[in-house]
């Protein structure tokens, strides 16, 4: 099938996230190994072009998450070295990674979001941008490291903003907070996978980084338990914004759903991830799985599906 095609697996990295993506690295160079690929495993660090063009692979399996993984910059350099990768472009990975830009992108194709501003931190942190309830994250994170939501009991933003060493840079997104379900969907290649309703488990306030990530965090309904006709409409805005972005590969769009009894039955997109998580825990090889690819079959996809100019 894929013969002995060589296949550099970069993962780890020096984003907040970097022990997520050890995780998704080695679950799968693992499934790689077991499709007959030749793989090396990469920790990467700013020695990764000399790295690369030393080991000049066939393709490339970008497991990083975060900054440098998922913000176009690794991705220009293995442009500039030649070596086909996987998952979204430069444009593409830079837009989706920016919180403001993917917005204003949204926008312009007809998706639904939340009213929101970007300023820096100090400046949020100084009074209430929006009215509560609030979401305040940075503009350039993912895996929720870094967000606030605020409500009306808070008398002030979060005064962490204030730290001299916040490491989450220096422009946040203040959001407007959606109440009710949290929703995924993922995008591979041009078909839209199912839909899951992620619960945090109890002890957690929303989705944050453990419940993400700590076996048992949270609790994934798949399919999820919503009228058939906002299923259908979430499949159709993932597809509308990985294309607005011009991804590639798979990618996983996150929405907030206001389904309460008296609620507004408001739907909006929050963002797009171009390098979903590929951890035991993680939603993207779930919802694969639930659309009878195995996580083996879904990694040989994303491998194949690695190429150039993305």
């Amino acid at each position: 099938m894929s013969g002995r095609k060589h296949v550099a697996v970069l993962m780890g990295g020096w984003s907040a996230e970097r022990d997520v993506s050890l995780s998704s690295g080695e679950e799968c160079a693992k499934a790689l190994e077991e499709a007959g690929y030749r793989v090396t495993k990469i920790d990467v660090d700013r020695s990764i072009a000399a790295a690369l063009g030393e080991l000049a692979p066939d393709a490339v399996f970008n497991a990083l998450h975060g900054k440098f993984g998922e913000d176009g910059q690794v991705q220009g350099v293995l442009e500039t070295l030649q070596i086909p990768y996987t998952h979204s472009g430069v444009l593409s990975s830079a837009l989706a990674m920016n919180k403001g830009k993917a917005k204003t992108l949204f926008q312009a194709a007809g998706i639904p979001v939340a009213e929101s501003k970007v300023l820096h931190r100090l400046e949020a942190a100084e009074k209430h941008a929006l009215t509560p309830p609030y979401v305040i994250k940075p503009v350039d994170e993912g895996s929720s490291v870094g967000v606030f939501i605020v409500t009306s009991l808070h008398p002030t933003p979060p005064q962490e903003l204030y730290s001299s060493d916040w490491p989450y840079g220096d422009v946040v997104m203040v959001e407007r907070f959606v109440h009710g379900k949290e929703l995924t969907c993922a995008v591979m290649g041009d078909v839209a996978l199912g839909v899951i309703d992620i619960q945090a488990s109890e002890g957690h306030g929303f989705y944050d980084y453990d419940a993400k990530y700590a076996p048992g965090g949270s609790i994934h309904v798949l399919p999820a338990e919503i009228k058939p006709n906002i299923y259908q409409q979430i499949q159709i805005l993932s597809l509308k914004a990985h294309e607005a972005l011009g991804c590639r590969g798979v990618t996983r769009a996150d929405f907030r759903f206001d389904n309460r009894n008296d609620g507004t039955g408001e739907l909006i997109c929050l963002e797009v991830n171009t390098q979903p998580g590929m951890t035991p825990t993680s939603l993207v090889p779930e919802l694969a799985a639930h659309a009878g690819h195995s996580f083996t079959d879904l990694v040989t996809w994303i491998t194949e599906d690695a190429s150039l100019n993305r």
